[in-house]
């Protein structure tokens, strides 16, 4: 099916208001499931450099093959016919609309069709590959005898000091990749200085050239249909589910912003986890009971970014890559040519791996659209390619050299990051009513799926049983695995909405200590569950956990879900020492005591994910460079009082931005800005935290000026400046003050007894810690 034609459908579905629009749902929000089931039978792909319609034509005789090209025909036909049907369907109702386009969905997945047309086109491909290089080799043969070899010299500029070297590297390799005969490379020195002039920017540019000659792919007219795999079908279900309250949520955050201007983006999504050239480790577990996590908030992202309007496209393989950013055919050698199609990629760690694969130079020139989905989080010093290098940092996610928020986590616990989140389901009145009246004050739901996490967990089992009646939700093909108490009523793996039902009925969910900072202990909130989850004394951590070793991060996790433990608390959330039996036999039984409300915080609403993505695609831009700061005679400027640019603020320790002096643009605002220094040892994460407060390193700037130690009154006998992720700081021992050399190293994360850090902190809104009370 043609992409045009889905952008049509979906726009058909958009109401639009001046000068704010959110698309609401409609036909046009479930041609989002469409698009993900159309990309389920591109998964067969296992070399990067296939076209996706290519396939071996030796799988047919010819009679099959032309009877195979019928059946698609008539397939095509039926399809259009009906799409055709479903984008004029007019003032019927919603729900009548998403029944037609479901019975759609589920009826026009040929089952092997896909894989048989591929079959035949891949030979055909293969074929006219070889006989292109066949041509590119005779061309090159021919111009060697005839002479035209050297008849370009080699540049000698300064400008240009690789060029030479290039030139030689060309003249050995250039058949090592297809790319460069894509660009016009046929072993000619001109044909070289050409390329490196115009597409990789190594030489300079040549004056008889006709500049706009520099071929460039098209993304691929259209999508195939095919089956799917599990986990789209899995995305695809939940998409649906909370297809009414994404609906309801784009209706309130329109009538709350309907006085600002929102800029439409062309975003690509591109899910590196889920291709098959990473292995895809997922889909097979899904209905196994392994990790949901990343997929649902793949699912609540794909959603948010197309309710709120955007140009949507959604990639997940190699295949739809190069065709949507328009990578040349080949192994990733040769750079891009012409603008980024796109105003925001979001991808993964395996996206970027695959990015720099097959983007080759020009992955550094774009990386400022690119937003990383990354669900534990990634510190500044893990980034810094250099420093964590040269500094024991380094490990195999990190060094990336991004800005630190263009990492986006799913839970608000490393503010050097940019916060993404999820959705969990929000009940109404009527259904939160009928939990208070059919739960059961003595029955607990397990957090396990997988029978490894049971292992060791008797002792405290048995001795919730002498309270309550227990329920498993654990995977197993043939027969109860031992690990699991008879006492246990084990319901196996359960659809969503059936564990959300289990979830109504409970008094207890509780979680054996893994997986960590999963979205279940939301969910089970939210459906009036009390979470009781075992606190970790000493915190896990890359020095001590084998689960965080490797990950770029020093984050220190004192339980097995902190967020819930520090922003939701009590009596929501319960947090013991499972090792000690009186202390979780007490627990026990105050639960059972207790009467809770289902509870979801704001921001894992649907409403709050839609505000904090609409205001991170509106306001941070990684693109555009910073004025250096201070501005040049800055000081001169701030004279007249000796905390100035800062002052104090009314009743606190705490300095904020001078009124009176100049306020810089940024996002959050400067106005937002809180300064205070941390003690010896102290994060600014916690420093900031003790003052009801979150860090914001995109504030550092303002306040890594020496100013900045006068006002907290250090008294500085030296002021240096070095690439420490520590850095702004304060070194009592020797008086010092350190400013930080690199921006990319601006981190809250991180802490060392020698150091006092200067922190900038900022306010939140209720319920969206993401936003400062001005960032809308």
């Amino acid at each position: 099916m043609m992409s045009s034609d889905i952008s049509i459908m979906t726009r058909r579905c958009l109401l639009t208001y001046k000068p704010f629009r959110i698309f609401v749902l409609g036909v046009g929000f479930f041609s989002l499931c469409f698009l993900m089931t159309s990309l389920g039978g591109q998964f067969s792909a296992k070399r990067p450099s296939e076209s996706p319609f290519t396939t071996r034509a030796e799988v047919f005789g010819g009679q099959e093959s032309r009877g195979v090209l019928r059946k698609i025909s008539d397939m095509l036909e039926v399809i259009l016919k009906r799409m055709d049907t479903l984008s004029r369907l007019g003032n019927s109702t919603e729900t009548h609309k998403l029944d037609e386009l479901a019975s759609v969905l589920d009826r026009i997945q040929p089952i092997g069709l896909v894989e048989r047309i591929q079959a035949i086109a891949q030979n055909m491909s293969d074929m006219a590959g070889r006989v292109e290089q066949i041509l590119q080799r005779s061309i090159a043969s021919k111009r060697a005898r005839e002479g035209t070899f050297g008849q370009c010299d080699i540049p000698k500029d300064p400008h240009y000091p690789d060029c030479p070297s290039k030139m030689d590297w060309m003249r050995a390799r250039w058949t090592s990749d297809p790319c460069y005969a894509f660009y016009g490379v046929d072993g000619s020195d001109c044909s070289f200085l050409i390329y490196l002039s115009e597409v990789e920017w190594f030489c300079p540019p040549l004056a008889w050239r006709n500049q706009t000659a520099t071929p460039t792919l098209k993304p691929p007219p259209r999508k195939q249909v095919g089956t799917g795999k599990e986990s789209l079908n899995f995305m695809k279900r939940r998409i649906r589910r909370l297809a009414a309250q994404w609906a309801s949520a784009a209706r309130r955050l329109d009538d709350k912003l309907r006085s600002h201007w929102r800029d439409d983006k062309r975003i690509l999504v591109h899910v590196g986890f889920l291709t098959e050239e990473s292995g895809d480790m997922f889909s097979p577990k899904v209905l196994k009971g392994g990790p949901l996590g990343e997929m649902v908030q793949w699912a609540d992202i794909l959603t948010a970014l197309y309710v709120l309007g955007h140009d949507l496209k959604i990639s997940v393989s190699v295949k739809e890559l190069h065709g949507f950013l328009g990578v040349p055919p080949g192994r990733g050698s040769c750079a891009l040519t012409g603008p980024l199609p796109f105003d925001l990629i979001y991808t993964d760690y395996h996206g970027m791996q695959q990015m720099k694969q097959h983007m080759g130079l020009s992955l550094k020139k774009h990386k400022c659209h690119i937003r990383v989905i990354d669900t534990f989080g990634t510190e500044p010093a893990y980034n810094h390619e250099e420093y964590a290098t040269l500094h024991g940092y380094r490990t195999n996610w990190g060094y990336w050299n991004l800005n630190s928020q263009q990492y986006m986590t799913m839970f608000p616990h490393t503010p050097d990051n940019s916060f993404m989140g999820f959705v969990a389901e929000e009940l109404n009145d009527t259904a939160r009513l009928n939990i208070q009246k059919s739960k059961v004050n003595n029955m607990a739901v397990i957090y396990g799926k997988e029978v490894s996490m049971w292992k060791g967990k008797e002792t405290f089992l048995s001795i919730l049983h002498r309270h309550m009646e227990i329920h498993g939700t654990v995977y197993y093909e043939t027969q109860r695995p031992p690990e699991v108490p008879a006492f246990v009523k084990n319901h196996g793996l359960l659809p969503q909405h059936e564990l959300q039902q289990l979830f109504r009925k409970a008094k207890l969910f509780i979680g054996f200590g893994f997986p960590y900072e999963g979205p279940a202990p939301l969910e089970a909130i939210a459906n009036g569950c009390i979470f009781l989850q075992p606190k970790f004394s000493p915190p896990h951590s890359s020095l001590n956990h084998e689960f965080f070793r490797g990950k770029p991060t020093s984050r220190e996790v004192s339980s097995q879900h902190p967020y819930a433990e520090q922003y939701i608390g009590r009596p929501h959330v319960m947090t013991v020492d499972f090792n000690n039996s009186e202390e979780f036999d007490a627990a026990i039984r105050d639960i059972m005591k207790i009467d809770v409300e289902p509870f979801l915080p704001y921001e894992y609403t649907c409403e709050g994910m839609l505000e904090r993505v609409h205001a991170y695609i509106q306001n941070q831009d990684f693109c555009s460079p910073e004025a250096p700061f201070p501005p040049v005679n800055a000081s001169r400027l701030w004279q007249g009082s000796p905390l100035a640019p800062f002052m104090l603020m009314a009743n606190s320790s705490i300095l904020t931005w001078a009124s009176n002096i100049t306020i810089y643009t940024s996002w959050p605002p400067l106005g937002a800005l809180q300064l205070l220094a941390s003690l010896q040892g102290e994060s600014c994460v916690k420093a900031c935290q003790d003052a009801g407060l979150i860090c914001e390193p995109a504030l550092y700037r303002f306040i890594n000026i020496k100013e900045a130690f006068n006002a907290l009154d250090f008294q500085c006998a030296g002021l240096e400046s070095e690439m420490n992720h520590l850095f702004p700081a304060f070194s009592a021992e020797h008086a010092e003050c350190g400013l930080q050399q690199d921006p990319l190293l601006f981190s809250c994360a991180g802490a060392s007894i020698k150091y006092q850090r200067l922190c900038p902190c900022r306010d939140y809104r209720d319920g969206q810690v993401a936003l400062c009370r001005d960032c809308l």
